[in-house]
């Protein structure tokens, strides 16, 4: 079943959203969103403090709890941004998180994402991999990983690392695709169906979303959950005209309860 997963990408307490992380607008209240979301038929929701890792600190529990409350345990919820400690890890799921979102920190030290799984439970962990298109000596298209807020290159092939904590108990992986995210141009419909080659995890497709034809694409490239924003924020797509619009496609979505 294909899942619509809104993210509010916060900073300073608020929603925000750009192209390709930079330029960024208001988009609203988190807590009101996240009840507006929920409220559309949304499966999943995905917070991020943005700038949790370049500010070098945890993620802003206050708003993950405001958030948590609106939701109610209603639908997953999916905490990301500064996570760089079991402690906080673990501070994040009491407040009321399904799931954890680690990037950077996984990238550092590999044997951190695994405890996490370990310790925190199945389906707890979301590996979130920022990735920009890489040169590549042969005809085989390539990406590469990305860190702190996809400003730091690793030189790390994102295959590898997909190879390298296939096994280490997540739940899904979340590749955004930098060169894409914001331009509303569409998912990178390569990089889904080369990561599902990989692997038989979930997939988060991540930036590009601009039309519910997008959303298809995501589903038929092999994608698990099509994740956006702008379009959702700023209401140029409706949750229930979207999940309506994939189920004539012949693609599987969960109802919108309620109807609405």
């Amino acid at each position: 079943m294909f899942k619509i997963v809104p993210c509010l990408d916060v900073k300073e307490g608020r929603v925000v959203k750009g192209v390709r992380f930079v330029d960024l607008k208001d988009a609203g209240d988190p807590s009101e969103l996240a009840r507006a979301y929920m409220e559309a038929g949304a499966d999943e929701l995905v917070f991020l403090d943005i700038a949790a890792t370049t500010d070098k600190r945890s993620t802003k529990r206050e708003w993950v709890e405001r958030v948590a409350s609106v939701i109610g345990g209603k639908i997953p919820f999916t905490v990301g941004g500064g996570v760089s400690s079991l402690e906080t890890a673990q501070e994040l799921i009491d407040l009321g998180a399904d799931k954890i979102g680690i990037n950077s920190a996984a990238v550092k030290n590999p044997d951190f994402l695994e405890k996490c799984a370990r310790i925190l439970g199945p389906g707890r962990v979301v590996l979130a991999i920022d990735v920009r298109e890489a040169p590549s000596p042969d005809s085989f298209k390539r990406w590469e990983v990305l860190v702190n807020g996809g400003k730091t290159s690793t030189g790390m092939d994102l295959m590898e690392w997909v190879w390298q904590t296939h096994d280490m108990g997540i739940d899904s992986f979340l590749p955004t695709a930098l060169d894409r995210d914001g331009t509303k141009n569409g998912y990178d419909l390569e990089l889904l169906s080369t990561l599902r080659a990989h692997t038989a995890l979930p997939i988060i497709a991540s930036g590009g979303a601009g039309t519910m034809e997008h959303f298809a694409e995501a589903a038929r490239a092999g994608a698990s959950a099509g994740l956006a924003a702008s379009v959702f924020h700023f209401g140029e797509i409706k949750i229930p005209q979207l999940k309506a619009y994939l189920a004539q496609q012949g693609i599987e979505v969960a109802p919108v309860k309620g109807g609405k």
